[in-house]
């Protein structure tokens, strides 16, 4: 999402610089929305976790032990192994008890506590241990190449007290990068710890823009990658096109089974075709399926004209032709008023968007022209 199209409305200038968001990794960043959050709880003791965001949207739990007055957004100074750190609370209250639950996080004394909200000095020396992460990423990468590791590295995040950094890699099989810690440390003065992450959660961490010209699911909100087959393209009649079903991940894309359940539940209505329909005037092989409007459309053995069918006319011929009869046609003059409506809007469509992409392309030789 853009500064400019920001849906923020406090009164203060559009874009995350004068609130907090941008970060964290970016406006949309795995948000959740504390629907909780105006309900008005009877007496009792407010649950003492809270759910804090880091970059690339990871989040963890911590334990307000001072019963500091927090919001969603403000940054906060955490307790983390061998230092602390600074993340943003993104979530408060019983929604986080109910996170945990989603997450089998153990609400025991291994949970860390927050220090303190971060002032501006926290901030100062935040904002210049990130500058550090991009020239650690390039140098890293070019030591990663001389050592000919069969690894990528995508991300390095270090810690707000300057004493630790992750680097964040994925790789195909194992790999054995023990002098590669052992330079870093030397060169950058840190700790190193290598964590590796799979495909998707690379795409997701990195973000992007997908095919479809949102952001991507994997980086907004989606945090469970399901498997994908490519029986999921195959039910919703999909080409089998590997670069238009592969997302940023070089994986299938997670939203080819967002509905696939629908087109599940559609296709018991479609009867299963193995062979041609036989009629009289020959054997009528299928073409075309439109599953939700349960069209079929068939086609004679030489002929160019397809005809359109519903789904219960091919039952009943499939049943005729199980008891060796065949019709003598399989035209249906209802079903071929709606094909052809549904064909001919279609069509229109598909003129209407050539036409504007050539008034496009003519506005654009005309600028150009007047340019010159």
């Amino acid at each position: 999402m853009g500064c400019s199209t920001c849906s923020t409305s406090n009164g203060q200038v559009k874009g995350c610089r004068n609130n907090g968001g941008c970060s964290t990794g970016g406006c949309n960043k795995m948000n959740v929305f504390d629907w909780l959050s105006n309900m008005e709880f009877p007496s009792l003791s407010t649950f003492d976790i809270v759910e804090v965001k880091f970059k690339g949207g990871r989040k963890e739990f911590f334990r307000n032990t001072q019963e500091l007055t927090l919001t969603t957004g403000d940054p906060v100074v955490v307790d983390v192994p061998n230092g602390y750190h600074i993340g943003y609370v993104s979530l408060q209250g019983e929604l986080v008890r109910l996170q945990m639950q989603k997450k089998k996080v153990a609400n025991n004394d291994q949970i860390r506590a927050i220090y303190r909200v971060a002032t501006e000095q926290d901030l100062e020396k935040l904002e210049k241990v990130n500058n550090r992460e991009m020239p650690t990423l390039y140098r890293t990468r070019e030591i990663i190449e001389k050592l000919d590791l069969m690894m990528k590295l995508s991300d390095v995040e270090y810690q707000a007290d300057n004493n630790k950094a992750t680097f964040y890699y994925s790789a195909d099989s194992r790999v054995d990068f023990r002098e590669l810690i052992k330079i870093l440390a030397s060169e950058f003065r840190i700790r190193v710890e290598m964590r590796q992450i799979s495909l998707r959660q690379e795409a997701g961490r990195l973000g992007g823009i997908g095919s479809c010209g949102r952001e991507l699911c994997c980086s907004t909100w989606l945090s469970d990658f399901k498997s994908v087959s490519t029986s999921a393209a195959r039910y919703q009649n999909l080409s089998l096109n590997p670069s238009k079903l592969s997302g940023q991940c070089g994986r299938l894309k997670c939203c080819l089974n967002y509905e696939l359940e629908t087109y599940m539940n559609a296709l018991k209505d479609i009867p299963e075709i193995n062979k041609p329909l036989k009629t009289r005037n020959g054997e009528a092989v299928l073409q075309k399926t439109d599953i939700f409007r349960r069209i079929m459309w068939f086609s004679y053995a030489g002929e160019s004209a397809w005809i359109p069918l519903s789904a219960k006319r091919v039952h009943e011929v499939l049943n005729l032709n199980q008891q060796g009869k065949f019709p003598d046609n399989l035209k249906e003059d209802d079903i071929a008023e709606k094909a052809e409506t549904a064909v001919l809007n279609n069509d229109l469509v598909k003129m209407d968007q050539k036409f504007e992409k050539k008034k496009k392309k003519s506005g654009n030789r005309r600028k150009r022209k007047k340019r010159r």
